[in-house]
C-alpha cells in the first residue's frame, strides 16, 4: 500500500502566534483544516530569543530609524521551520516584494505547502533575506502593522484551491 501523502502545510514564523488560525479556523478553510486537509502551525518568533526579555528587535545595521527584527533570531527561526520541512516554500511577506497573483497561489497550492515569515517594525535585516533566500511577496504598494493579515490572506487563496 502507497503512502498517503501529507496534507498541505501552512507554518507561520510571527511574533503573534495567538492571531492563527484567526479567520482560517472558520468556513470552508476551516472544515478543511479540521478534517485534515491542511495543516497550520504558529511559530512564535520570541522562542528562539537568546536573552530574558526576549528581545526581538534591534537597531537596524549601518544605523537608520525605526527598529528591525534582530536578524540572529529571525535567522534561528528560519533555520529550525526549514530543517523540520526543507520543502516547503520560503516567503518573506513585505510591502516590498512581488505582488501575489492568482498564478503564484496556484503554484503554492499544488506544493507541499508554505513557511511565512512575518515581519514588524521597520522590516527584515537584509543579510537575513540573502542568507535564507526568501521570497518576497506583497498584497500590495502600501504598509500594515505586520505580515499576520497577509499570511491569512495568502494561506486563505492557496487553502482554497486545494483539493476536497
Amino acid at each position: 500500500m502507497a503512502k498517503p501523502e501529507p496534507p498541505w502545510t501552512a507554518k507561520v514564523l510571527t511574533l503573534f502566534p495567538e492571531m492563527f488560525p484567526g479567520t482560517l479556523g472558520l468556513s470552508l478553510a476551516g472544515q478543511g483544516l479540521k478534517d485534515g486537509a491542511w495543516t497550520l502551525e504558529a511559530v512564535d518568533i520570541r522562542d528562539f530569543a537568546y536573552d530574558k526579555h526576549r528581545s526581538v528587535d534591534g537597531a537596524p545595521f549601518g544605523g537608520g530609524p525605526g527598529m528591525v527584527m534582530r536578524p540572529d533570531v529571525v535567522s534561528d527561526a528560519i533555520a529550525a521551520a526549514t530543517r523540520a520541512d526543507p520543502a516547503l516554500a520560503l516567503i518573506y511577506l513585505t510591502p516590498r516584494g512581488r505582488p501575489l497573483d492568482q498564478d503564484r497561489v496556484r503554484q503554492l497550492a499544488e506544493g507541499p505547502g508554505v513557511t511565512l515569515l512575518c515581519g514588524r517594525f521597520e522590516g527584515l535585516d537584509e543579510r537575513v533575506l540573502d542568507a535564507h533566500e526568501l521570497e518576497e511577496i506583497s498584497l500590495g504598494d502600501f504598509v500594515l502593522s505586520g505580515g499576520e493579515a497577509a499570511a491569512i490572506t495568502l494561506i486563505d487563496a492557496s487553502v482554497r484551491l486545494l483539493p476536497g
